[in-house]
């Protein structure tokens, strides 16, 4: 039986590189996407180092970028012809922007990797995706998203006054279900990893990154019967 093909976008550190680990412990074919082929080359090695007989490739792969994203497609293609699994894990915080000060320059870049960049690289690699015999797009989601978890007085999140950042990954679940409601035949499956610590967050976050990677594994190796549009931490359903 073939292995199963995976790309991981902006996996040269934190969740993205030990998504990366995690599936190719399992024996897959680990596209890793990078910005930075060198860097991505770095862990690839570092990891390989850990893992006996793991097959993790490197992929530039910058998801603001069409011609970077084209060529990545091409890649992948004429080294199997399909992809079963991709993470769409790339995505940046934006600085701290509260409601009374934004200006719709505070979003470009926000949204420009947190939206745009999972639509970008979900579009290009779809004809890849229709050879599987089981594909799977995972969206790297937030709590933030969340409108239940963020109006929720009892919720830490709900202390939280940053437009931009939230409000692009609350963009993404939409895009994620209008993809899941669309590709017959898909699981397009939304994620949150939880406060992980990670350079994202300056480190703060009070979750490893191998509990951080958990609830993004739990999606890329879903069964064959398992539903789609699903929005999930490592430990169940969330709210909207």
């Amino acid at each position: 039986m073939d292995t199963t093909i995976a790309l991981v976008t902006g996996a040269a550190q934190g969740i993205g590189r030990e998504t990366v680990r995690r599936l190719a412990e399992l024996g897959w074919t680990v596209w890793l996407g990078a910005r930075d082929v060198e860097a991505g080359e770095k862990v690839a090695a570092a990891i390989a180092a850990e893992i006996t007989s793991t097959d993790i490739r490197v992929v530039q792969l910058d998801v603001t970028d069409d011609d970077s994203v084209a060529a990545a497609v091409r890649t992948v293609e004429a080294a199997h012809g399909r992809l079963d699994a991709l993470v769409n894990n790339a995505g940046i915080a934006g600085g701290w922007v509260s409601p009374r000060d934004a200006t719709p320059a505070d979003f470009l870049a926000v949204y420009g990797v947190n939206v745009l960049g999972p639509v970008r690289t979900t579009h290009a690699f779809l004809p890849l995706l229709d050879r599987s015999g089981q594909p799977r797009v995972v969206m790297v989601s937030s709590g933030l998203g969340s409108f239940g978890i963020t109006t929720d007085p009892a919720r830490f999140e709900s202390t939280l006054h940053n437009i931009t950042y939230p409000s692009s990954k609350s963009a993404l679940n939409m895009v994620a279900s209008q993809y899941a409601k669309a590709l017959d035949g898909y699981q397009v499956l939304i994620v949150d990893p939880g406060y992980t610590s990670t350079a994202f967050n300056g480190y703060n976050g009070t979750q490893t990154v191998e509990q951080g990677a958990e609830a993004v594994v739990q999606a890329a190796t879903s069964a064959p019967d398992a539903p789609t549009g699903t929005y999930r931490d490592a430990a169940g359903p969330l709210p909207w």
